[in-house]
Order: C-alpha cells, then structure tokens, then sequence
C-alpha cells in the first residue's frame, strides 16, 4: 500500500461506507478481477480506516500527524511480472507502467509513503530546503554552458585528459591526440553542446572514482566489438542528457515520480547525479555488447539504457544509487 495525504472532504464520509462493499471482493479475490492495463486502482479511504504502519522513528509522529490531518488514498501496485510485461521492449517510460500516468503529483498531494525494504518512506513532492538547496545545486551545474575561454573549464580539460592517459603528455586543448579519446574533432570544447560542463564533470567524475571501469569501456576492453565501435567521449556526453531529460530536472514542478525518487538520493548524496553518471555509463556499454550493436543503433541502445535506469531506480529496496543492481557493474 501507497499512502498520500491530501485535504478532508465531505466526500470521503460516503467513500468509506461503500469500500467494503466495492472493494472488499477486488482485495480478496484478485484473481476474478483481471488487469486490464498498467495502472494503479486508486481509492479513497477516512484516516481511521487506515491500517498502522512502520514508519522510521524518526518520521513515525509526524507522519502519524501528517496523516490524521486529512484522508488518505491508498494505491494497490501492480506486481513485477506485470510491470516488466509492459516494460520490455516499449518506448514508454518505466514510470508510465509502474504509476500510471502520474497526475496525482501536484494535485494537493504532498507525500507518498512507500513501502521499502518492510518499513515506509516518505517521499514528498513538496521539497524540503536541504532538498531544495541540493537541487538548486545541481539545477545550476547543468545550466552551465562549456567556455573554452574560461581557465576553469580548460583546467577540467586538462584534468580530464591527465585522467585518462596518465603517461602521455597534452600538446595542446586543440589537438588531435582528442580524437583518441572518443572526440569528433581535434577541438573537444565543439561537442559539449548538448550536455554542457557537466558532461564534462562526469566524466572526470568516472575516471577519477572509477578508473578500472572508466578505462575498460575506454580501450573497450570485454565482448565482441562491433567493428564501428562508439566515439566514447562523444557517448559520454549523451548519456548525461538523457539524464537530465530522464529525471525531468529543468522542469519547475515535479511531473514523474522517477524524479521525486531521485531528488530524495541527492538529499543523501550530493555525488548521486555523477554516481547515475557511471551506473548509465556501464548499463549502456553492456546492453551494447548484449545486442551486438553498431554505431548507427546508438540511440536506440541509449533509448533502452534509459528504461532500465528508470526501472532500477524505482525497485523497492533501492534507496541510493549504490542499491541499484547495476551499480555492481562498475569496479
């Protein structure tokens, strides 16, 4: 059971009389009622009605009050089997099969309690300011556009490429020794476009905290290759927008619930976005070498790196980006 707190109404009173009426054969026997599509049943319950649940002690009093103040709507989910029928193979997000269509954030609703590892989170559309301010944070590295002319950003050129090739000196930021990199040009700063400097933040991000890994899809260690391998700078720039499009951050209100997920790991860990960076990174250059894949199938292979991202972030004991299966992959 998911719960969320919105405001009393005179409604709810006539709700309650006819749940168990309504209700009680769906909850008892699921299995005359058939799903018909990937959504939630929502309903609408009293607060009495409610059944206790185990909220951390930190949380349990003011939830319990949170949660008095008003009624409740109490949302079966669908189980994993059904969930990954719709996944597999669709161009629909995670978050589409798994919530449905997510018009109940921003409707009044401020919470959502979910049910992780037997005990209840809340997750809150409404952001608290620690929440707020790492968001801000991160909503201003992406809002940062590569300078060639700022001494920052030249030194993080610098740095990535030191990274990199430890024992080969840099001619020069405007080199063909790029190219080796995984760069479209002798001049790097041309293919920023897209990701800004935080593209370029990552991937220093990735070879300095995971250097065994960032190296291995680097020389493209492992697998079959296909011939016309991908540019791996070039790769590493998209993933970063297909973040940021993913998590839906540019927006001003929350409109998919991968996002609220996420922004409650940043209020955990101001690393979470670069962590997602690296995670992204492997999950993409794995689903390449299942596929066999060439250069020309990149965005489709990115396309379905994007759903599993989403699809592990919303796993009920994923409570950081480390809890995620696929952080495994990354050494």
């Amino acid at each position: 059971m998911y719960f969320v707190g919105p405001s009393e109404t005179a409604a709810n009173k006539t709700t309650t009389a006819l749940f168990p009426l309504v209700f009680a054969p769906l909850l008892l026997f699921p299995f005359l009622f058939p799903y018909s599509s990937p959504c939630y049943y929502i309903f609408k319950v009293a607060p009495s009605d409610v059944p206790p649940v185990n909220y951390h002690k930190s949380e349990s009093r003011k939830m319990r009050a949170e949660r008095n103040q008003g009624s409740c709507v109490a949302i079966r989910c669908l189980p994993p089997a059904f969930i990954s029928r719709y996944s597999n193979g669709s161009s629909s997000s995670v978050d589409d099969v798994t919530c449905g269509s997510p018009r109940w954030i921003g409707r009044g609703f401020s919470c959502v309690c979910i049910k992780r590892k037997v005990v209840y989170e809340r997750v809150c559309v409404n952001l608290t300011p620690s929440q707020e301010e790492r968001l801000n944070r991160l909503k201003h590295r992406m809002n940062v556009y590569f300078d060639p002319s700022r001494h920052g950003h030249q030194e993080a050129l610098r740095a990535l490429w030191a990274s990199t090739y430890p024992d080969q000196e840099l001619n020069g930021l405007i080199s063909e020794q790029w190219k080796q990199m995984g760069w479209q040009g002798k001049d790097p700063s041309t293919d920023f476009r897209g990701g800004g400097f935080i593209s370029l933040e990552n991937l220093l991000f990735f070879a300095k905290t995971f250097s065994g890994s960032f190296q291995r899809l680097l020389n493209k260690q492992g697998g079959k290759r296909a011939a016309w391998e991908y540019p791996f700078a070039v790769a590493g720039v998209n993933i970063t927008f297909m973040i940021m499009q993913m998590l839906d951050l540019h927006s001003s209100k929350p409109r998919r619930f991968v996002r609220t997920v996420f922004i409650q790991m940043l209020a955990e860990d101001e690393w979470a976005f670069d962590l997602l960076y690296c995670v992204a990174f492997m999950v993409m250059d794995k689903q390449w070498l299942e596929r066999n894949a060439s250069y020309m199938e990149f965005n489709e292979v990115l396309r379905s790196t994007r759903v599993q991202l989403e699809k592990e972030l919303l796993l009920d004991d994923v409570m950081r980006i480390e809890d995620m299966p696929s952080y495994g992959l990354l050494s």
